[in-house]
């Protein structure tokens, strides 16, 4: 089975795809992040983050998609451009008729690293040892990403 996560943002989205093969294994396939230009101007960067989004799904055609939810109580201006480009990974998975499941950051943090409240690092350190990565993901999102697939495999097979 395979489940693409999203970490989203509107700078940067973080992707990655997940793989199970049989009950043991969860293997690594693809990560990275769709990067936008603070030079362009908000319609442009949703348009290249859906268009993008689009073709990772269209490549890797999961099962499900996992996509962080949104918490924020100090910046409401970053929140609602985060949303936007939430909207259009919702809007990509939609139109492409993939279901999706969403997981709060802390319920990822939990179930990657065992704590709600891991840092960066953390995670960044717990995804390269549970894919056997011989370095880290150098991108936060891209690791985020891929601990977000890695996750809702997990969660989807206790179901």
């Amino acid at each position: 089975m395979i489940v693409v996560g999203f970490d989203p943002g509107y700078h940067r989205v973080g992707w990655g795809v997940v793989a199970s093969e049989g009950r043991a294994k969860i293997s690594a396939l693809d990560f990275g992040c769709i990067e936008t230009s603070a030079a362009e101007d908000l319609p442009e960067r949703l348009l290249a983050i859906y268009l993008a989004a689009k073709k990772i799904l269209k490549t890797h055609a999961p099962k499900f998609v996992v996509i962080e939810k949104l918490y924020f109580a100090q910046n409401s201006t970053t929140a609602l451009k985060v949303s936007e480009a939430r909207g259009v990974l919702l809007l990509a998975t939609a139109e492409l008729k993939i279901p999706v499941l969403e997981l709060t950051n802390s319920q990822i943090k939990q179930g990657m690293t065992g704590y709600g409240s891991a840092k960066k690092f953390q995670m960044q350190e717990m995804v390269r040892l549970v894919f056997g990565l011989k370095e880290k993901v150098s991108s936060d999102d891209a690791a985020d990403a891929l601990a977000c697939a890695y996750v809702g495999l997990v969660r989807s097979r206790k179901i």
